[in-house]
């Protein structure tokens, strides 16, 4: 999940960025036309990170532990 702060211009368009993701710069006519371009453009910038080996920022880095319940079976004798 990328945190994204969408602000309205001047002329009208609104526009979309991102503390977490460096480079995340998306301008549409409407807030879900924003988010949708801003979307598409995390995609692209994420996986250019991982083309190229680069690790991802620390904000968007998986968990490195998941923990699940699990149930599994025991036998008692």
């Amino acid at each position: 999940m990328v945190s994204i702060k969408i602000e309205k211009l001047d002329e009208g368009a609104y526009l979309a960025t991102s503390d977490v993701l460096p480079g995340l710069v998306a301008e549409g006519r409407t807030i879900a036309e924003t988010m949708e371009i801003a979307q598409d453009v995390a995609r692209k910038i994420i996986e250019s990170y991982i083309e190229h080996g680069d690790p991802l920022p620390p904000e968007m880095a998986p968990a490195s532990r998941t923990v699940r319940n699990i149930k599994i079976p025991v036998a008692v004798t």
